[in-house]
């Protein structure tokens, strides 16, 4: 007895694990799972004041937070014609300055209680927020009243916002995702406004007075809805309320039906040329349904299954199996009016067409057979646990309950959702994808290099071939044929330019260009100075005929030191250079020497500046040249395209100008021209970056 106790509680842990697991009476499966229940909520109660508001309360108590959203049927759906970006520009300012508060008072008076304020337009809504501590939820109230009610839209603020906004779309208009988004939406929807995006020439329209009679007309209390959700009681948020809105009244104006988008009976693919990309974008689709339509807990399934993340067909098939891209995904977009289904994903330019017919495929299976009862209930189940997850938090909670009542979904739609997602069968997966993806119908849009894809995706389906902005182009315009300027030399007179250089609207550097006449041909000399990145000079020489002689260029770009010295001579252009260029991820210093035959009239990458004026403008003026970049060691065709008709404001006066985008370039350019003689550059902008050359006044 007394070794046993020696041993104690270590021998007898000895003892027991000597005995078979199954011995000890443990449960050789795992028990069935109970019963789907409603997720936990909290419980809301609804009301609406004199001036038809409708306030919802959901109170949570758990911790002292409160959140409260009042959203509007104020979206971007309702811009004006020619004004595409007003109901984004107007939920940009609403918190730049209200009531008696500039914008950095509003900022300080939030930010002081430790909260956060914010407003954002959507397709259909525009909505105004702010979490706080439950304390603080009258300085929100107020806060969030003055916004909608007597927003201040301050001049200082409208243009650096639509700075801003340029900007940004300057970025976004470069990069093939948001023209393959925006594109695929245009022809999806027609003429309905779900189809429409804002463009540069739509967001320099929008005035101060756009912005005020947009509020005025839209934020109106009868149809708007408030939600207050966190560690309150109905009776107080009330009191707050009535008290934050008590003088604002009014409905919006009547909306005027849309024109329905038109139903497709066969698929089209959409080739959006994008000259020199080196992937695909790819996006097929269809319209769906409104949003209270009883087939959306299938159709969330059938996504989950198809492209709902990394579990997904589409991402297991197109990147696991195949190593075509990084993702591939899908899902059906919610609208007030009518939805539609996406499917998406980017790949290699050598595998377009094997990714396409794949992607269809998958498309096609969806609808076609049921899914095996093992990937159904993987697929609910994942969506199921992490529903309750998307509830947790007050401003979770109040933009779910929010965005149940602005879409009219069921009273009950938040709390249910998981129980009726778990009820969903294979069968009603099935019908649901083939009533509602029909890639025998869809809309199929790839972006990319025309010239190197059309002929590899025409035998899927029929191919529209457009531009970046719509334009029709034909199969010949795919692969231009580079030809030497007919330039207007008398126009080629010594001139100088200087230009300011913005970063995102700030200020940073400047470029200085002069323009000689020499005895036998003309120099052309530039400084370019941008911040610490870039400290630049280039000297050109052409001769009396605008063809190339030799260029030299030195300076830091991007902490390296460059140079270029090439001559041109006899048909052929021989050098050195070295400039910096992405290896794997990384900046490096590319040096190579040049010794190449170079076609009559190639043209070096540095005179397309100073050649400008002597190019023959017109409406609709293409040209095509070849260009020798000696940084990148290769010669190869560039467009130059005279793409609409704008305006630039130099020195507070607006210039009638032609605008001209540049393809070729490793980045695409646009330039802003004088439509009328003698034809000055105005303005520069280079793709993907919020870089802008401004001329000088």
């Amino acid at each position: 007895m007394t070794r046993l106790r020696r041993g104690g509680a270590l021998g007898l842990a000895a003892l027991v694990l000597t005995v078979p697991l199954a011995a000890q009476g443990y449960p050789k499966t795992p028990p069935p799972p109970g019963p789907l229940t409603p997720a936990p909520f909290p419980p809301f109660q609804e009301t609406v004041l004199p001036n038809g508001l409708r306030l919802l309360v959901v109170e949570s108590h758990k911790q002292p937070v409160v959140s409260l959203s009042l959203s509007f049927p104020a979206g971007a759906i309702h811009d004006p014609a020619g004004k595409d970006g007003l109901a984004d520009m107007v939920a940009g300012l609403l918190t730049k300055g209200a009531g008696t508060r500039s914008a950095e008072q509003v900022a300080e008076a939030i930010e002081g209680a430790g909260g956060s304020l914010n407003a954002s337009a959507s397709s259909d809504f525009l909505t105004i927020g702010s979490t706080v501590l439950t304390p603080s939820l009258p300085l929100a109230m107020g806060l969030v009243a003055d916004a909608v009610q007597r927003p201040s839209f301050a001049e200082k603020e409208v243009d650096l916002l639509r700075t801003q906004t340029l900007s940004g779309l300057q970025v976004q208009l470069s990069q093939p995702e948001v023209i393959a988004d925006q594109t695929f939406r245009r022809i999806l929807y027609g003429e309905n406004p779900y189809g429409r995006s804002p463009v540069p020439a739509t967001v320099r329209a929008i005035t101060r007075a756009d912005l005020l009679a947009y509020q005025k007309a839209r934020l109106r209390p009868s149809g708007a809805l408030l939600v207050v959700a966190g560690d309150v009681k109905l009776a107080a948020v009330r009191r707050l309320a009535l008290a934050a809105f008590r003088q604002w009244v009014g409905a919006p104006p009547a909306v005027v039906p849309a024109k329905s988008p038109a139903t497709r009976g066969k698929s089209e693919i959409i080739l959006v040329h994008r000259p020199g990309s080196v992937q695909s974008n790819i996006i097929a689709g269809n319209l769906t349904y409104p949003p209270n339509d009883p087939r959306i807990y299938a159709a969330a399934v059938a996504n989950q299954v198809l492209g709902g993340g990394a579990s997904g067909r589409l991402f297991l098939i197109l990147r696991e199996q195949k190593s075509w891209t990084y993702g591939a995904y899908s899902r059906y977009a919610r609208r007030k009016g009518l939805g539609y289904f996406a499917a998406s994903t980017e790949v290699r330019t050598q595998v377009t067409d094997s990714a396409l017919t794949e992607l269809v495929a998958q498309l096609r299976r969806i609808g076609a057979e049921p899914v095996p009862s093992a990937e159904l209930e993987a697929a609910k189940g994942s969506m199921v646990g992490s529903y309750p997850r998307s509830i947790e938090t007050a401003d979770q909670v109040a933009d779910a309950v929010a965005n149940a009542r602005l879409y009219g979904l069921p009273a009950d739609y938040v709390q249910t959702y998981r129980v009726k997602l778990g009820a969903v069968t294979a069968a009603e997966v099935q019908a649901t994808a083939k009533s509602t993806i029909r890639p025998e119908a869809a809309v199929i849009l790839v972006v990319g290099d025309g010239a190197k894809i059309y002929d590899r995706i025409k035998g899927i389906a029929p191919v529209r071939i457009v531009d970046p902005e719509g334009k029709a182009l034909s199969p010949d315009d795919l692969a231009p044929k580079a030809a030497a300027l007919d330039l207007d030399l008398p126009a080629l007179i010594a001139h100088r330019d200087s230009f300011t250089i913005s970063y995102q609207g700030k200020p940073m550097g400047w470029l200085r260009g002069v323009l000689e006449k020499t005895p036998d041909g003309y120099v052309y000399s530039e400084e370019t100075h941008i911040g610490a990145f870039v400290n630049q000079t280039t000297r050109l020489e052409m001769d009396a005929g605008a063809r190339m002689k030799s260029v030299k260029q030195s300076g830091r770009v991007q902490g390296m030191d460059t140079a270029v010295d090439v001559t041109y001579a006899g048909g052929r252009a021989k050098g050195t250079a070295s400039a910096p260029d992405m290896q794997s991820g990384q900046m490096k210093l590319k040096s190579v020497t040049i010794d190449t035959v170079i076609a009559e009239g190639t043209i070096d990458d540095n005179a397309v500046q100073a050649l400008i004026p002597a190019f023959r403008w017109q409406p609709g003026a293409k040209w095509t040249m070849n260009v020798l970049s000696a940084g990148q060691g290769e010669v190869k065709p560039w467009t130059l395209v005279v793409a609409a008709a704008d305006s630039v404001v130099i020195g507070g006066k607006a210039l009638h100008a032609y605008r001209a985008d540049l393809t070729g370039p490793e980045s695409p350019i646009t330039f802003w021209v004088t439509s009328d003689a003698p034809h000055l550059l105005l303005k520069i902008a280079v793709a993907g970056q919020p870089l802008e050359f401004l001329r000088a006044p």
